[in-house]
């Protein structure tokens, strides 16, 4: 065997390969996306970082179709209903009609292969009823064997005439040229040779992001979902530009403690099996097919009555026989093996349930790339199928129905263009990265550190702190990833999955925060944000990479319903809008080889260094004119930290200008530098023009804004257009602009703003204020879903009169940050000593404490000093402090 060591191949060193359709992965969707369109005439190649023969998820067995809507038993219409209440309204009907009335003619056409379905004595299909409206399970007794099926069909003479099966070869890349996709770019996992592909349409059917959360049996790849699912589809849509949605939305599955795989009570309830608590009591009050139920398992799990148990001690032995029959040998056929090694029988032992790590899928939830009724993605020439594609619960039939649709429209739109070297060249780095210091961190302890962080911080219940604190710790593991170490091929795919995760990760992170509110139980639980807002986000949340490389998140209207669903109003009317927009999580490596191999590149650059000297000799501004125009971003840094250091005069258009530098880590040492130095920055008519210039990076903007308040150098027209701008930083900075003008009525047009810091900000600017502008806008904030929204305008009342109508009531708000703050409205009405009083039994420490801070406001009086002298008692030590302060003398 040849061992010597993998290196760098130059970029002009490559394979390259040419067809009609490309197709990205050989499972479910992928094997039927390349028949169709081969069978539309197109020339295709399939290229599968495994091999097609047991590739997929399909390949670990199936023992059933989900969701088969045969005529005559199930209604196309019910199983849309059907969908839209287990996704919570929030469904484009029209890709899920496809399923429904396109889902039998696939099984028939998968029957025509070979595939075998359970049927009746009169040879009819035996579909089960699991679901409490319409019967869809379709079992099937030799499910284990569907892969062995399709491959064959592939391998049929008519197929390969038409169909070039590239095995081994991982797509990273999906090129696009003016816009529309050409191909992609990607490696031999076995070889390591560089691979290009030039195609007139493009289709990813890569499967789910299965690999995001870390399991609870601690397995790095013992996965709900196939390990080789570690979100590549995801990741390479949206470089390319396409729009994903629902990544807010996790997957959460039923599973058996301790294995990955399903506890398969969808097969096992018709043969009589249920779901137990510890007490031997059924729990599960709402349909299978939604969030909701996994919020009552992990509920009931959690609970005194957990853990919870698939039930079927209580079966004949001729039933669990026929079980097992199924379950070990199609779905996961190491279950028995699993079950054996732990003594453990059916007849004598419930299996113990738990619930899945968290992913992104469409197929068995409703986060994945967004597609039409077609399978087109929002970037043309590239289409999805597959769990890859955002059509809620599909499963295996939607998988082969988005599959078929998508590979003959592609066959019927393909056209071809010329990737762009660019790109290519930005894949070639991310393949082979690993090679320049194949000694760096391996990617097993990268990929369990970043899964962590994931199972720490994404994982529901969400909150915001978490979410924020999980994209803290994916940006500071960007060096990590960018620094693991690699020497042969399938360490370089490894390493390639990590950076796919990563991707997901914080796709998954920014629009659980950007989406505020409780939707899918579950699945999008924020724990911060309870309960459904329809009025606000009865929309889907999209989310695309902008040109400039920015995230960008975008609200789509619900289109309007094919089937009327009782409890669901789609909105009239409406347009997609923008909501908010984010600088990528840039890396810059600490050095840089070009292709073509070779020796790892050396570090820091020489002029650091210069730099360092250069600060000992009280340099002047034009000094540093060379470095702020160097190449490497490093260096261009370092000019600004020792310009800040220096000071010299005329610095501070020198920082300004460094507003627009190409690197967002120079744009932001120069925004913190304006910041730091506002102080010493003279203030005058050039400085304002340049601060006031438009800049692409909102931590620019929002530093602008804050040095023009500070310098006195802004007016209220500057500040109040501010608040339209797409990234909140700006928006809060423009708020606290306006207060600086005493501009009331402008921050109070701000109270509607989407993001909470903003709403807080306004309130606490109406109560600094005190304008007659405050009061209606505090009115509308102290009503809003956000607690600490809330709790903000009711302190803001303090600069009023108490609004003592509404803030006595909200003495009983659940939420106890509004209570203290209801509480230190109060300190301005006297006449409502007895309501603080009660106050004073809060449950909460703070809410005492900010009612005797209110007390304390109040005149001196016999009924007031009797409760605050009661307050002495408090087992609290700051309520006893602030007592004592306010009775004595």
């Amino acid at each position: 065997m040849d061992t010597a060591p993998l290196t760098i191949p130059p970029l002009s060193e490559r394979t390259e390969l040419t067809c009609d359709v490309l197709v990205v992965g050989g499972g479910t969707a992928g094997t039927m996306a390349a028949i169709a369109a081969a069978e539309n005439g197109a020339r295709v190649l399939l290229l599968e970082k495994a091999h097609v023969r047991h590739s997929g998820a399909l390949a670990m067995g199936m023992d059933g179709v989900n969701n088969a809507v045969i005529p005559g038993i199930a209604d196309p219409e019910d199983y849309v209903a059907e969908i839209t209440r287990a996704n919570d309204g929030i469904v484009n009907q029209r890709t899920v009609h496809q399923t429904a009335t396109r889902g039998y003619a696939m099984v028939k056409r998968l029957e025509g292969y070979g595939v075998k379905f359970e049927k009746d004595e009169h040879g009819q299909y035996a579909v089960r009823r699991v679901h409490r409206s319409g019967a869809y399970v379709l079992p099937m007794p030799e499910g284990k064997d569907v892969k062995k099926v399709l491959y064959r069909v592939l391998r049929r003479r008519d197929m390969r005439e038409r169909i070039r099966i590239e095995n081994r070869v991982m797509p990273v890349r999906v090129l696009t040229s003016e816009g529309r996709a050409v191909g992609a770019a990607g490696f031999n996992t076995r070889t390591g040779e560089f691979v290009v592909v030039r195609a007139g349409a493009v289709i990813l059917a890569t499967g789910p992001c299965g690999r995001l959360g870390l399991p609870a049996s601690g397995y790095l790849y013992g996965t709900y979902e196939n390990p080789a699912n570690a979100g590549d589809g995801y990741a390479m849509a949206y470089h390319a530009g396409a729009e994903l949605s629902g990544l807010e939305c996790f997957q959460i599955n039923p599973l058996i403690k301790d294995y990955n795989g399903p506890a398969c009570a969808y097969v096992a309830n018709p043969f009589g099996g249920y779901q137990v608590n510890a007490d031997g009591d059924r729990f599960v009050d709402c349909d299978y097919w939604s969030g909701q139920m996994m919020a009552e398992v992990k509920r009931e799990i959690d609970s005194a009555r957990g853990p919870i148990y698939l039930k079927t001690t209580h079966l004949p032995d001729e039933t669990l026989t026929a079980l097992e029959g199924i379950l070990h040998t199609t779905e996961r056929p190491t279950r028995g093996t699993f079950h054996a090694g732990r003594g453990h029988d059916y007849r004598t032992h419930d299996i113990e349930m738990h619930i899945s790590e968290i992913g992104l899928c469409g197929g068995h939830s409703a986060s994945g790339v967004w597609v039409d009724e077609n399978a087109r993605t929002t970037v043309p020439g590239l289409y999805a199928a597959g769990d890859l594609a955002c059509v809620p619960h599909n499963y295996m039939i939607g998988a082969f129905v988005f599959g078929e649709l998508a590979g003959t429209d592609a066959a019927a739109s393909a056209r071809p263009g010329e990737p762009d070297e660019a790109q290519i060249a930005e894949a070639h780095e991310l393949v082979y990265r690993p090679l320049r210091h194949p000694d760096g961190p391996p990617q097993q302890q990268v990929e369990y550190k970043l899964r962590r962080f994931v199972n720490d911080y994404v994982a529901p219940p969400k909150t915001g702190t978490r979410l924020e604190l999980a994209l803290e710790a994916f940006t500071r593991m960007s060096g990590e990833i960018a620094g693991m170490g690699g020497r042969t091929p399938h360490e370089l795919m490894r390493c390639v999955e990590v950076s796919f995760i990563r991707d997901c990760a914080e796709l998954a992170a920014r629009s659980s925060l950007v989406r505020t509110e409780s939707r899918w139980g579950l699945y999008h639980d924020r724990a911060d944000l309870p309960g459904r807002d329809d009025d606000a986000w009865f929309a889907h949340l999209n989310v695309r990479r902008a040109p400039d490389g920015r995230m960008e998140f975008v609200r789509v209207p619900v289109a309007d319903y094919l089937v009327d669903v009782d409890g669901f109003t789609v909105p009239s009317g409406g347009a997609r809008t923008v909501l908010e927009r984010f600088a990528p999580m840039e890396f810059t490596a600490s050095g840089h080889v070009p292709s073509g191999g070779g020796a790892p590149a050396a570090a820091r650059s020489p002029r650091i260094l210069e730099l360092l000297a250069l600060a000992e000799t009280a340099p002047g501004v034009d000094a540093f004119a060379p470095y702020l125009a160097d190449p490497d971003p490093k260096v261009r840094r370092a000019a600004v930290a020792t310009l800040t250091e220096t000071v010299p005069e005329g610095f501070a258009p020198v920082l300004a200008a460094a507003l627009d530098d190409a690197h967002a880590s120079v744009r932001h040492a120069a925004a913190a530098a304006l910041r730091e130095l506002v102080e010493v920055v003279p203030p005058g008519p050039g400085l304002a023009a340049a601060l006031r210039a438009p800049h692409a990076d909102p931590v620019a903007r929002a530093a602008c804004l804050d040095v023009l308040r500070a310098l006195r150098l802004g007016d209220t027209a500057l500040f109040a257009d501010a608040l339209a701008d797409p990234d909140q930083r700006v928006r809060l900075q423009a708020v606290r602009g306006l207060v600086s003008l005493d501009a009331a009525d402008g921050v109070a047009r701000a109270a509607a703003d989407q993001s909470r810091e903003v709403r807080i900000a306004v309130a606490a600017g109406l109560g600094q204020l005190a304008a007659p502008e405050g009061p209606e806008a505090l009115g509308a904030l102290a009503a809003d879903p956000d607690p600490l929204v809330r709790a903000a305008a009711l302190k803001a009342f303090a600069g009023y009169d108490g609004a003592p109508g509404i803030s006595v009531a909200a003495l009983a708000d659940p939420s106890w940050e509004v209570r203290a703050g209801a509480a230190a409205a109060l300190a301005v009405a006297s006449a409502h000593g007895r309501d603080l009083a009660r106050a004073l039994a809060d449950p909460h420490l703070d809410v005492r404490k900010a009612a005797v801070i209110a007390l304390s406001a109040h005149p001196a009086a016999p009924a007031r000093d009797e409760v605050l002298t009661g307050a002495l008692a408090d087992p609290d030590a700051d309520v006893r402090a602030y007592a004592r302060r306010a009775l004595a003398p």
